[in-house]
Formats: structure tokens, sequence, C-alpha cells
């Protein structure tokens, strides 16, 4: 890498934006048949493992800003999905939560990590290796309000 410091194919920078977008690619053919997108089926994750989340909870385990995480919550609720419902007790919070269907749709989700292992031809320790490697890199990379 020394050699050529500058170049396109040395840097980090590339190579992860290059896998975001080949890891959407991969789960496109994956998740229509489910009738979803990469980030809905991210929502649904996150609500498969507790729900009901306010928006803004759901927001920052996503990681995205509530008016981005708010069409995608429209469009899986008029799928039936979710459901979004203010708080009787502060009617600024909007609370999400999965319908009958949508907790359904977890039985046909648990075939997704499968599919996309064989899409890929890595096992789920090797795969397990990738993530945790970029979990450890975004620790260490500084958020907007440290530089």
């Amino acid at each position: 890498m020394t050699e050529n410091i500058l170049a396109l194919e040395n840097q980090l920078c590339f190579a992860i934006v290059t896998a975001a977008r080949n890891v959407v690619a991969l789960y496109r053919p994956v998740l229509e048949p489910l009738g979803l997108t990469h980030p809905q089926y991210l929502v649904l994750l996150a609500l498969w493992e507790k729900s009901p989340r306010s928006l803004g909870e759901l927001a920052g385990e996503l990681a995205m800003e509530p008016a981005t995480l708010s069409p995608l919550i429209k469009r899986l609720e008029s799928q039936g999905r979710v459901t979004r419902t203010r708080r009787s007790d502060d009617e600024r919070v909007l609370d999400i939560a999965l319908t009958r269907q949508g907790e359904a749709l977890r039985e046909d989700a648990l075939r997704v990590p499968h599919q996309i292992m064989a899409r890929v031809g890595m096992d789920a320790a090797e795969i397990s290796g990738i993530r945790e490697a970029l979990v450890r890199f975004a620790g260490r990379a500084p958020v907007a309000s440290e530089r």
C-alpha cells in the first residue's frame, strides 16, 4: 500500500462504500419475495427485538434521522406490518409497534441470513468476523460532535 497510498483501491472509504452498495444489492432479491426493502427489513429487525418503540428510540437504534425513518414507517403501516400511535401521556412521542402480520413475517425472515450466506459463499463465523471488525471500526470513528 505504501507504493501508492492515494490509489483508489487502497482506500478504506472506497472499500466500505462499495461493500455497502453491494450488500444492499445482495439483499434485494432475497427481500423482494417478502415485500420488503433493505431499510424496511432493518426496521423490522429492530422491532422483532423490541416492540413497541418510540420513533426516536428506533431512529437511534438504526442510526437514522427520524425524518428519514418516518416514510419507511408509514410504508410499513400501509402494508399492515406496523402501527403508529401517539402516547396518551405525551402526544409528542410516536410509538411504533408490530401488527400480527409484522410479527408473522419474522418466520419468513428467519431464512434471510442463510440465503445471504449462501449467496456470498461465507459461513456464519466469517460473516460475524467481518461484522465485528466493522463494529470496532465504527466505534473508533469520531462522531460529528467530536470533530
